[in-house]
C-alpha cells in the first residue's frame, strides 16, 4: 500500500472552511469511533496503520462526522465525493481506507 501523506492532507483540512467541534463533540465523535473501530476489527476489517492515522488526525482537527466522511470521499477519488471539495484524491494502493478491500 501507498503510504498516505497524512500532514499533507492535515493541512489541507486546516485550509477548509467549516465550524470545528467542541471539547464535548470531540470527546462523542472519539467514542463512537472506538466503537466503529472495533465492530471493523471484530468484522476482520480491521483499519492499517495509515487508517488509524488519518482518522486520528481528522480528530485532532475536530472535523465533523459527515466532513470527515467527505474527506475520505475526496481522497478515494469516489464517484459520490464533492468535486467542490478542496481536498485532493489519495492514490491508494492495493488496500484503501475504511475496509475497501
Amino acid at each position: 500500500m501507498n503510504r498516505l501523506d497524512v500532514e499533507a492532507i492535515r493541512a489541507q483540512v486546516r485550509a477548509l472552511d467549516y465550524v470545528r467541534g467542541t471539547s464535548a463533540e470531540m470527546a462523542m465523535w472519539r467514542e463512537g469511533d472506538a466503537e466503529a473501530r472495533a465492530n471493523l476489527a471484530i468484522e476482520g476489517m480491521d483499519l492499517d496503520a495509515d487508517e488509524h492515522v488519518l482518522f486520528d488526525m481528522l480528530r485532532e482537527e475536530a472535523v465533523p462526522p459527515p466532513l470527515a466522511t467527505a474527506i475520505v470521499l475526496k481522497l478515494l477519488d469516489h464517484p459520490d465525493a464533492d468535486p467542490a471539495l478542496a481536498i485532493t484524491p489519495a492514490t491508494i494502493g492495493a488496500a484503501t481506507i475504511a475496509g475497501d478491500r
